[in-house]
């Protein structure tokens, strides 16, 4: 395997890794928060992973007149709203990544490239992903074995 197809394979495990977690949350767990004041919902929080995407890809995706948006200011979506979400923004993001890799691994919005750029997302939405998990478990919701350690197989994801 090319260094430039380990590149974008790594974003692709990392994506279905987020996946994983949306699919296989009890639908309950999308409406807890840890916050005692308001704070966000995980269902929120993972909204907040889909805009912060769009942020960063916003003038690739002008550019290249790809039909993605953010969710709109304080609307929290299902889980159906956010599966897909995940799944097309991913998509965007490969397209994306080839396009960087063709281009000397420059990225918009990065100006360290697009493998210190993937390195933010993934560090951004596995801190959200951790929390969702530690969120759920806190609240008391019972998740199975299979989503707390089947968002680390990598080799399977």
């Amino acid at each position: 395997m090319q260094w430039e197809e380990a590149i974008l394979e790594t974003w692709q495990v990392h994506n279905r890794s987020m996946l994983f977690l949306i699919e296989n949350l009890p639908d309950i767990a999308f409406e807890t928060t840890l916050s005692k004041r308001g704070g966000r919902t995980i269902a929120a929080q993972l909204a907040h992973c889909i805009d912060v995407r769009f942020y960063r890809m916003e003038s690739y995706v002008k550019k290249n007149q790809i039909d993605f948006a953010p969710f709109e200011k304080g609307y929290v979506p299902g889980k159906m709203e956010l599966l897909k979400a995940f799944e097309d923004s991913g998509k965007i993001m490969d397209i994306l990544i080839q396009d960087s890799l063709n281009s000397d691994g420059k990225a918009p919005h990065f100006a360290r490239g697009i493998v210190v750029m993937i390195g933010y997302y993934i560090s951004h939405e596995a801190h959200h992903r951790g929390h969702a998990l530690l969120t759920a478990k806190t609240q008391g919701i019972s998740l199975p074995d299979s989503l707390k350690w089947g968002v680390w197989e990598w080799n399977k994801l």
